[in-house]
């Protein structure tokens, strides 16, 4: 179930890509917006990755399960908010985005509370191994995207989306490659 609902994540952001290329006389991409479909994109595939972890998951039940499924719905509403199958009614990305960012940004904010749960059904000792950075990343997200909520200067959302990006490749090739 977990697959086919980040699946259909995947398919919304690659599916509305594809329609930038093919559908040239509708709104032009915005950078910005990229870069956090980029992002959106990294983030749900390093998530995939991240839960092949629950096979060591002994015991499960259905609270647990239905925490999960709920999880990872959010991924595909994140998906959804950040790549729209139409935005015929604004006036481009730009105006999309910034018309949303408040959307986005309170998703993110779950989806990163509820990482943390997510990580103590893998259980404490895993929870433990992550060492103290998997909490101060986790807080220190929540925090940038209450502050990506609150402003609106653009400067500012592109140093956002480009630290979160870097810092989510970081992590990967970190916690995964050395």
């Amino acid at each position: 179930m977990i697959s086919i609902i980040l699946g259909f994540g995947i398919a919304q952001l690659l599916k509305n890509a594809v329609k930038l290329i093919d559908h040239n006389k509708g709104a032009k991409p915005y950078l910005l917006h990229l870069l956090w479909v980029g992002y959106t994109f990294l983030l749900i595939i390093h998530f995939w990755w991240w839960e092949a972890r629950l096979t060591g998951v002994g015991s499960w039940n259905f609270l647990e399960y239905l925490f999960l499924i709920f999880y990872t719905t959010m991924y595909f509403a994140l998906s959804v908010l950040i790549f729209p199958d139409n935005i015929s009614d604004y006036k481009s990305y730009k105006d999309y985005f910034f018309s949303r960012k408040k959307w986005f940004f309170s998703f993110l904010i779950v989806i990163f509370i509820a990482d943390f749960a997510d990580t103590l059904l893998k259980g404490t000792g895993y929870f433990r191994s992550l060492n103290w950075e998997y909490p101060v990343r986790n807080l220190a997200h929540i925090v940038l995207c209450l502050l990506g909520i609150r402003f609106y200067n653009v400067r500012f959302h592109y140093v956002l989306a480009g630290l979160f990006i870097l810092y989510e490749i970081s992590y990967i090739f970190r916690h995964y490659f050395f």
